[in-house]
């Protein structure tokens, strides 16, 4: 299984980016069985939560990004997403895409894909 991100780059305060995390080779009723979250890590610090999907759907944020983060999945296409708005330069960080499969009592982590936003 691999999680492969993407989305990242260089943005001006206020923009907006929208983050992909793809779950290859991963069995469908395994990710549909998965929570799924984004973790924005910035160097010196520890990861932090950021967002994160039940598997019915129901999602949680930081209070740092609530109202300007969304976070959704796609189960037939094997998919995380985060869309950001309203960005800040405080949100610069790598941000990592974790599945965790309660089935398996496993937990997946993407590469990262850097985010910067521009002031």
């Amino acid at each position: 299984v691999q999680l492969v991100e993407s989305g990242g780059g260089l943005v001006q305060a206020g923009g907006s980016l929208r983050l992909s995390c793809t779950a290859s080779g991963m069995i469908l009723s395994v990710f549909s069985s998965s929570t799924k979250s984004w973790y924005a890590q910035v160097p010196g610090k520890q990861r932090e939560l950021v967002a994160h999907i039940t598997t019915d759907g129901t999602p949680s944020y930081a209070d740092s990004v609530k109202g300007r983060f969304t976070i959704s999945r796609d189960n037939n296409r094997k998919r995380v997403f985060l869309q950001m708005n309203s960005l800040k330069p405080d949100d610069t960080a790598v941000y990592y895409c974790r599945i965790r499969s309660e089935s398996y009592n496993t937990d997946y982590w993407g590469q990262g894909t850097q985010v910067t936003v521009s002031s």
